[in-house]
């Protein structure tokens, strides 16, 4: 994919601010609709905003790092084969395919409440802020740490990517459980 870098930054800002939308009516909800799940194995709304803050953890640190000692801003961002098919299995599908999450960033058995909102809400003000920044700096010679691997490094343009997307992935889902149980 090859894209003018001005352009990939505005549609993730757009798509961050829909997130953050999305977030602020989440919280509105009663903490019974935000913990309620049908089953063992599905997450709640909270596990959902739980498992992305535990990723925010990681890459928003890891984002500001790279942005800071970033290389020159360049005009157009071409994603590389890796960061192209990591942020493509990210995006939200019609019927979203379960996929296996490590353990570390499994939200289950945790001991949640209202607070993951909160956090989850921050992390995006942050995203924003960071997006933003990016502008300074090229998001194709700009490289980042991934949090499977600190030998693998993406793009900066395809770390906002996937991160980005799987925000909105776990979204959708959240936003199910809680149209599953609001009634």
């Amino acid at each position: 994919m090859k894209i003018a870098q001005d352009a990939l930054l505005d549609d993730l800002v757009a798509r961050t601010q829909e997130i953050l939308e999305q977030a602020k009516f989440l919280q509105s909800l009663p903490e019974d609709v935000l913990m309620a799940k049908p089953d063992a194995e599905t997450w709640s709304v909270l596990e959902c905003l739980e498992h992305l803050n535990r990723y925010g953890r990681f890459y928003l640190p890891e984002i500001k790092q790279r942005i800071q000692g970033g290389k020159p801003v360049q005009p157009a961002f071409r994603s590389s084969w890796l960061g192209e098919y990591f942020a493509k299995s990210m995006l939200p599908k019609e019927k979203l395919n379960r996929m296996q999450t490590f353990t570390n960033m499994n939200p289950v058995g945790s001991s949640l409440d209202l607070s993951v909102l909160d956090e989850f809400v921050e992390q995006q003000h942050t995203m924003l802020r960071l997006l933003e920044a990016a502008r300074q700096v090229s998001l194709k010679r700009t490289k980042t740490a991934i949090s499977i691997s600190k030998r693998i490094r993406l793009r900066l343009g395809d770390t906002f990517r996937v991160v980005v997307y799987h925000n909105q992935r776990h979204l959708v889902q959240a936003q199910g459980m809680a149209d599953l149980f609001s009634s």
